[in-house]
């Protein structure tokens, strides 16, 4: 049995600790926050409750297997999870309203022709079907293995099989997401629809490798799921089942530093001057953090080094009226000029952009003080604070009632229903995760010559394992709980592993 020290209690460090109790070791786990979950957050006010992380989990396979491989008690045993149907409704500035079923081809191609015209939903399915092949070429390099050091040279192929007709991407040529959403979907609303599954993960689709059409494939037929009550329940369930396999938490306990003796990580430098010994120590960290805690440990940067990644603005709202019937779960604002919106986001553009806005209105009694009352979620992608100072009142505030004048879109008589209001900026999560400039990590992407891959799983510091989103496979839900089960694997099985079968 090892002693394992684990930094940080996000949900891919959850994931590892569970799974390495069960296999026997004795982990610890020490966060310098005096909760769990890491980006996963919950703000509860007045009865009204709100996710301040992800509302939606995709891919809940990754999760199925973690609680079926760490206790008795399955997934849906542990909380209450539901297909989110529609998966999501989309409006645009010229009127279009359309409203997508959950994980139904069939389904989104009537809706999409219904809406766009005759060819519309073909369009879409066939590239979906492309990403496809993206999806069977990538799924266990990126998704179920860890990275090794002689496949990143092929993971910077992007494997997104381009449709080539009369020179449409010329030989020499990158093949970006933009480039794809405008040559095979035309339509500038199909576009959106492909480029927004980008930017809600932090991805400018003008650079993205045209692989990123995996994540619509993804969302369209794995399906979207709500946990009740919030997606805080299902770190909750996590960090439940951690302590019922007898994982130790220490909160309030900030690593200042990780302990190396004879070559190897050794333990964890408190900033209370204590020490915690430990056989092996897992980081779930960001790189400018794990940098300071153990310097020269990360070695050279990964072929995807990247800079901060943009951050999450949210609103969360208490409306007063009970909810309409009928109402969609997820709604997608889509913005007027999206070229703005990615030169802000991306670049140094102006802050005074309409931003694409994500509406989330789960009907959740547990959200709600009453059926009188309901409570909504507003997020969009932003720059990180560095290149814009959310810090600044009259920034966010002036940010926040863009949000607000693009969610009438989707909510009626919003304002007249408005209680009040509470703005969560990309420094409001740098200061909650320690993540730099709030910075939320995305999946990994084959393509791109590597430029969308994540550092390995391994450090240069033998004992020393990197684990969460902003390792490898990534961020999102599910991929920070694969990187557990990646790093669970590596510690059990020994450096060699190279996956499940």
């Amino acid at each position: 049995m090892a002693r394992i020290a684990v930094i940080g209690a996000g949900m891919g460090a959850m994931a590892a600790a569970a799974r390495l109790a069960v296999a026997g070791h004795r982990v610890a786990v020490y966060e310098r926050a005096e909760t769990y979950g890491g980006g996963v957050g919950r703000l509860a006010r007045d009865g009204f409750v709100f996710d301040t992380g992800p509302g939606l989990l995709h891919l809940p396979a990754v999760y199925r297997d973690l609680f079926v491989k760490t206790g008795k008690e399955s997934l849906e045993q542990s909380l209450a999870l539901s297909q989110v149907d529609p998966a999501s409704r989309h409006l645009f500035a010229d009127g279009t309203d359309f409203s997508l079923p959950n994980a139904s081809r069939a389904g989104v191609v009537a809706a999409l022709d219904d809406a766009l015209g005759a060819g519309a939903g073909e369009k879409w399915s066939e590239l979906v079907n492309r990403a496809r092949e993206v999806w069977d070429a990538t799924r266990r390099p990126l998704l179920e293995e860890p990275l090794r050091a002689e496949r990143t040279e092929a993971l910077g192929s992007d494997p997104y099989p381009a449709v080539r007709r009369r020179g449409l991407f010329r030989r020499n040529a990158p093949v970006t997401l933009a480039s794809v959403a405008e040559r095979e979907l035309r339509d500038p609303r199909l576009v959106a629809l492909l480029e927004s599954h980008a930017l809600t993960y932090g991805l400018d689709p003008r650079s993205a490798p045209a692989s990123a059409a995996v994540l619509p494939y993804m969302e369209q037929t794995f399906g979207s799921w709500y946990v009740g009550g919030g997606l805080r329940g299902l770190a909750d369930a996590l960090y439940e089942r951690c302590v019922a396999r007898r994982v130790e938490f220490s909160f309030g306990a900030e690593a200042v530093g990780v302990v190396e003796k004879d070559g190897r990580a050794a333990g964890v430098r408190l900033a209370d001057g204590s020490v915690a010994e430990a056989d092996m120590v897992v980081a779930g960290v960001s790189p400018g953090r794990l940098a300071a805690l153990a310097p020269g440990a990360a070695g050279a940067p990964a072929a995807g080094a990247a800079p901060v990644p943009p951050g999450r603005f949210s609103v969360f709202l208490a409306l007063g009226g009970a909810r309409p019937e009928g109402t969609v779960h997820r709604t997608v604002v889509h913005a007027g000029d999206r070229a703005a919106e990615l030169a802000a986001v991306f670049g140094t553009g102006p802050a005074g952009y309409g931003p694409t806005v994500t509406v989330l209105r789960p009907d959740d009694a547990a959200t709600r003080p009453d059926d009188g009352h309901e409570a909504v979620t507003l997020t969009a992608t932003v720059a990180p604070q560095g290149r814009v100072d959310w810090s600044e009142e009259r920034t966010a505030g002036a940010f926040a009632d863009r949000l607000v004048q693009a969610a009438e879109a989707a909510i009626p008589g919003l304002r007249e229903r408005l209680l009040w209001r509470e703005v969560r900026t990309p420094a409001d999560t740098e200061a909650a995760t320690g993540a730099e400039g709030g910075g939320v990590p995305a999946p990994v992407l084959a393509g791109g010559a590597g430029a969308f891959l994540r550092p390995g799983n391994l450090t240069d510091l033998p004992g020393l394992y990197r684990v969460g989103g902003f390792a490898h496979p990534g961020g999102g839900l599910a991929h920070a709980g694969m990187s557990g089960a990646l790093v669970a694997g590596l510690i059990v099985d020994g450096a060699d592993w190279r996956g499940s079968q």
